[in-house]
């Protein structure tokens, strides 16, 4: 049975060729969007997610990056700065 959601990354190891492609699988949006925040907080490659087998809309696509670097960039902050996710939300406004 097809997966709901289908993410392809890169890894970036090699910088002289093109990367080989991975897929992540999962049923489970919230999982894709924390998969998305660990490609984004590592700097791999993000090529593609479909969802139930199509390319999502460049819309849906860039709403779904948008969405897990907040939450990257809020769980950075609290981490560097000791601070609570409610005093990070009113200082710099990315926590959800």
């Amino acid at each position: 049975m097809l997966k709901k959601y289908t993410v392809e990354y890169s890894l970036h190891f090699r910088k002289h060729s093109p990367p080989e492609h991975h897929e992540y699988y999962t049923d489970d949006p919230v999982a894709c969007e924390e998969f998305v925040q660990g490609l984004l907080q590592h700097g791999m490659g993000l090529h593609a997610i479909r969802h139930d087998g199509v390319d999502m809309s460049k819309v849906d696509f860039d709403r779904m990056v948008k969405i897990a670097a907040a939450e990257v960039a809020s769980r950075l902050i609290c981490t560097s700065l000791n601070i609570k996710p409610e005093e990070e939300r009113h200082r710099f406004g990315f926590a959800a």
